[in-house]
């Protein structure tokens, strides 16, 4: 009998290897996503306060895991990220929006306090979880109160599961920011003070969460031969004879930059997660919440036995603030050694015209194009200003200033607590023919609204006019960059003065727009934007300057809100929500 068994058994074992082996070639055969769909990707995070001096200056700032910017999370196409948020703060709450991450099938994990989600309070545990839909360059970042300027932000790498339309030797990161001294609590006591108080220019420019303390400005040049090692710049070791991916992205409080590497052009491919038909600059311009992904050649014909600056100067504002430096270093060099030549100088501040030429180029490659629909259901033209109510300073769209309630949205609309919001509707436009955008207003008092949101028709086309205006101060108009919470939109057109619309939709580009979640509006212009309401939520569209989003200058749009699945329990115990909470 063991006789027969012997061979039954070996036999049985090579049928076994050979399934094995066959399910592997198939499993390899497999598109990325395929594999990476049912995957998790799991992070524990803890949120705390911590003392930091990126600029040599000590400050009291929120760290995550004890990190700024925070951990970054590196995923692939069609992956579950699952984060467990702890808050460790002992005095306030905390939020964390993933910045660009559609949430499609979890609104609830959009991570917008007030909107998707009561924030987590302190020494509570929150799970956000998600799927990575889309390959590109992501971020994340606190969305409660102005705690983005302390500390919790971040970048997410998402991983194509296909073959991109360009190649590269290797890749890294490099996230753009600003930093104050004061923390969020000073500037909301500054911006809700009268007479109003100005948050001013930011202390410094991070590069990498690192500014170059002997960029500070009235240090002397006698001290910044060698940096200090407790803020020493970020330095980005390279080799020579490569071809590498830069993935940059801007989380600034206030600023626009210019991003410029001394003598390296960059050739942009990417910009939020969508490919771009490939063009060259020598400053790539970046608006608070953007990502781009650039390649550079670091050439063999250069010189190899120096390093190079790579700089981030603040734009669009006559900022005192010092421009942040950091190194690229080539190989073999001392990585903290300084460049023997002085740091480009950079763009006007006021040079807007370059940066809408540089907006203007981006357009989508002409191998994943993905043209918009013809027409719109429905046209929003939103006047973007700067306001009053009851003698404080306000930023407002349509003459109205959004407060945000304190039942979310989300769970608002979803479980009949809609007598919480206030259910006048805002305007779709503004009095086009008699307003003028060059002029300070002549009324400067806005309206209050708590809760108040645009209803879309589910799968609706909608397009959304962006006009910018004077501010109170006569002959200043401000940069707003725009960012929608759920949704990449067509970038459709950029134009100057007030927009017409009889004659400025003749020129929106419907052939190869790219396609964006965050977008500038430029001094005294207008920007056109076109997305399909198809994703089932509510959704946040602010400018992503910390402090005019704190001043009001957000709407909130909602769609398909019976086709929201359960919401989960852990996103109540706010306002209305808190009998909702199971003990």
């Amino acid at each position: 009998m063991g006789n027969m068994v012997k061979p039954f058994l070996q036999g049985r074992r090579l049928l076994e290897t050979f399934l094995v082996l066959c399910l592997l070639v198939y499993v390899m055969d497999l598109p990325s996503a395929a594999k990476a769909a049912g995957k998790v990707n799991k992070h524990v995070w803890d949120v705390r306060y911590n003392y930091v001096s990126p600029d040599c200056y000590k400050k009291l700032a929120i760290t995550i895991n004890g990190l700024v910017p925070g951990p970054t999370i590196h995923a692939v196409e069609g992956e579950t990220v699952v984060v467990q948020v702890t808050n460790s703060l002992v005095t306030e709450n905390v939020a964390i929006h993933w910045h660009g991450i559609r949430q499609i099938g979890t609104p609830w994990s959009d991570g917008t306090e007030s909107v998707t989600q009561c924030a987590i309070q302190p020494g509570d545990t929150f799970v956000y979880q998600f799927v990575v839909d889309k390959a590109g360059t992501y971020m994340y970042h606190a969305h409660y109160g102005m705690q983005l300027g302390d500390g919790i932000y971040g970048m997410i790498r998402v991983k194509a599961a296909h073959k991109e339309p360009f190649a590269y030797s290797s890749e890294h990161e490099i996230l753009l920011s600003d930093w104050y001294h004061k923390n969020a609590y000073e500037h909301a006591i500054d911006l809700s003070s009268e007479p109003f108080v100005w948050v001013g220019e930011p202390n410094s420019v991070l590069i990498q969460g690192r500014a170059f303390a002997c960029n500070e400005p009235g240090t002397e040049a006698g001290q910044c031969k060698e940096p200090n090692r407790k803020c020493s710049p970020f330095s980005l070791n390279v080799r020579p004879g490569r071809t590498i991916r830069l993935r940059i992205g801007s989380l600034t409080a206030l600023s626009t930059l210019s991003f410029e590497i001394e003598d390296h052009e960059m050739t942009v491919v990417e910009a939020d997660g969508n490919y771009v038909e490939p063009f060259k600059v020598k400053h790539l311009y970046l608006y608070s919440g953007e990502t781009y992904s650039v390649l550079i050649k670091t050439s063999p014909k250069k010189d190899r036995s120096r390093n190079y600056w790579m700089v981030a100067k603040v734009v669009s504002r006559e900022s005192s603030t010092p421009s942040g430096l950091a190194i690229l270093n080539y190989n073999f060099n001392p990585p903290l050694a300084l460049p023997p030549t002085d740091p480009p100088v950079g763009p006007h501040w006021n040079d807007t015209s370059d940066r809408i030429d540089q907006s203007v180029a981006v357009k989508a490659h002409h191998a994943y194009l993905n043209p918009p629909p013809k027409k719109s259901d429905r046209t929003i033209i939103l006047l973007n200003t700067q306001n009053k109510i009851d003698g404080k300073v306000r930023w407002s769209l349509n003459n109205v200033s959004l407060n945000l309630p304190h039942t979310p949205y989300l769970i608002a609309l979803k479980e009949n607590l809609s007598y919480v919001l206030d259910h006048k509707m805002p305007p779709d436009s503004y009095d086009v023919e008699n307003y003028d955008i060059h002029s300070v207003p002549k009324n400067t008092e806005a309206h209050p609204s708590t809760g108040g949101l645009y209803r879309l028709k589910f799968n609706s086309i909608v397009d959304v006019i962006l006009q910018n205006a004077n501010t109170m101060t006569p002959n200043v108009s401000e940069t707003h960059p725009w960012h929608l919470h759920g949704h990449d939109f067509w970038v459709l057109g950029y134009g100057r003065g007030k927009f017409n619309m009889a004659t400025d939709t003749a020129s929106y580009n419907l052939g190869n727009p790219i396609m964006k979640n965050s977008v500038p509006l430029h001094p005294y212009g207008w920007t056109a934007l076109r997305f399909r309401a198809d994703n089932p939520g509510v959704w946040a569209f602010h400018c992503h300057i910390e402090f005019h989003f704190f001043l009001g200058m957000a709407v909130v749009f909602e769609e398909g809100i019976d086709q929201v699945g359960e919401l989960p329990d852990s996103i109540m115990g706010c306002g209305e929500t808190k009998p909702f909470v199971k003990p």
